[in-house]
């Protein structure tokens, strides 16, 4: 790893004009030089993005030689002439062949099956060992999810959607599959694969069986998609699993639908971008949903305590700020912030209380009217720490107030902003952590939000 900064200059054309030698190597091994087009696919897609929105960007960089994975962070500055990069954290790993026995080999492995999948997850090829069960008839061009019924680790999670969303390899994938006359519970094991050009193509891997049989389900109502397995709807690991079934799935399709929307692989019709951009802000809000639901689940287990550390309410104010600023930004809304000596010692975990404010100050930028202003206060009063989030928006009206904090309550509002637990969860976080969350309205005078925690002596 790199600590230094790795610079280069490309010009309006996409031409790399400069580099420093980790770059320009790189530059090289893609068959190019200096004053030739910038031959690193997912680096001139993010120079595209910087000149065409006409500001700095920092994302994630990946790239790859023949010797090499290379990740890194890269600052983009756009200018009338170009654009100047900034490379750092340059981590290189060697490229690590599958260590998986190929298809025409899988007799080596007793009573397994080896399988291979593209990067959709549909099985392009599956043979069983001499000594394993037969491999199932009609198994070309189907999902690997319908060829093995997917189980849910103890913690709720799927190792292949992880890795799918990863891009890397995995284990320990329970499954159940159809055996002769019976289901077979088997483990999958997987190396992710890659072009020459390094582009995702899928994994390979090997299913073997497992000793232990799939539980059986429960009396009372089930869950009964494959992507769940059996499970009571009442059981305490029903948001887990929701959480594991469904955010690797949701976090590839938002990427591909951003990918589209911001034509990263080149330019599309206008409206196909807009629809592109659509699935995206949708599969964020199913996506907080699912945070929501997990949150939910958590917080309304008996005995839910929340950690104790030593915060300070200032100091994470600025943190929400600096968070939601760009979302801020887009509206015109300023926020007037705490300053930097303004401190709130309080007593409360960390990143519970962190979410709290996040909630606050995401649903002042969304309810406030656009080119207005959001104040964020600290204070004490006793023994209690307080901070206030308060908004120009439309305001909360008595009878409002009552219900707001209730669970699944979005006071009328048929958009798709919020599911309606944000304040409910964040209230009872509060009072998990000794404190409180009120509001203080009027309909037309805005809203304040006070969430209130034990206070601590200044260090």
């Amino acid at each position: 790893m790199s600590e230094r900064i790795i610079r280069g200059r490309i010009d309006r054309s996409g031409v790399l004009v400069s580099a420093d030698a980790p770059l320009l190597r790189l530059q090289q091994r893609a068959g190019a030089g200096l004053d030739k087009p910038l031959a690193l696919p997912h680096l001139a897609r993010l120079v595209a993005l910087a000149q065409r929105l006409h500001r700095d960007i920092s994302r994630p960089l990946y790239a790859a030689d023949d010797h090499s994975d290379i990740h890194a962070l890269v600052r983009i500055t756009p200018d009338a002439e170009g654009a100047s990069l900034e490379i750092s954290d340059w981590r290189t790993r060697p490229l690590v062949q599958p260590q998986i026995p190929a298809i025409a080999d899988s007799a080596i492995v007793p009573q397994s099956w080896t399988w291979e999948c593209d990067q959709q997850l549909r099985m392009v090829a599956l043979r069983g060992a001499a000594d394993a069960s037969p491999v199932p008839e009609g198994w070309e061009g189907r999902s690997l999810s319908e060829l093995f019924e997917l189980q849910p680790d103890d913690d709720g999670r799927f190792p292949v959607l992880r890795a799918l969303a990863r891009q890397s390899r995995f284990e320990d994938q329970r499954v159940q599959a159809d055996g002769p006359g019976a289901r077979m519970a088997m483990v999958l094991s997987g190396e992710a694969l890659f072009d020459a050009t390094g582009r995702f193509t899928g994994f390979r891997g090997l299913a073997v069986p497992s000793d232990s049989a799939a539980a059986e389900p429960a009396s009372g109502a089930v869950l009964v998609d494959p992507a769940f397995g059996s499970l009571p709807l009442s059981d305490p690991q029903f948001g887990r699993r929701i959480d594991g079934a469904l955010r690797g799935p949701l976090s590839r399709i938002i990427a591909t639908a951003e990918t589209i929307s911001g034509q990263f692989d080149g330019p599309i019709r206008a409206d196909y971008a807009r629809y592109a951009g659509d699935i995206a802000h949708a599969g964020r809000h199913l996506l907080g949903l699912v945070d929501d639901l997990a949150d939910l689940q958590n917080i309304e287990r008996p005995g839910f305590k929340a950690a104790r550390d030593e915060i300070d309410l200032g100091d994470l104010a600025r943190r929400a700020v600096g968070l939601l600023g760009m979302k801020a930004e887009e509206k015109g809304i300023r926020i007037d912030a705490p300053r930097t000596d303004d401190r709130a010692p309080a007593t409360g975990e960390f990143r519970r209380v962190l979410q709290v404010l996040l909630n606050l100050l995401g649903n002042a930028i969304r309810y406030s009217p656009d080119n207005s202003q959001i104040w964020i206060r600290v204070d004490r009063e006793g023994d209690r720490a307080m901070v206030t989030v308060a908004d120009q928006g439309q305001g909360i009206d008595a009878g409002q107030q009552a219900v707001v904090f209730e669970k699944f309550e979005r006071l009328g509002r048929t958009d798709s902003g919020g599911s309606g637990l944000g304040l409910y969860i964040a209230r009872r976080l509060a009072r998990a952590m000794d404190g409180d969350l009120t509001v203080d309205s009027a309909p037309g005078q805005g809203a304040r939000f006070t969430l209130s925690l034990p206070a601590r002596d200044s260090v």
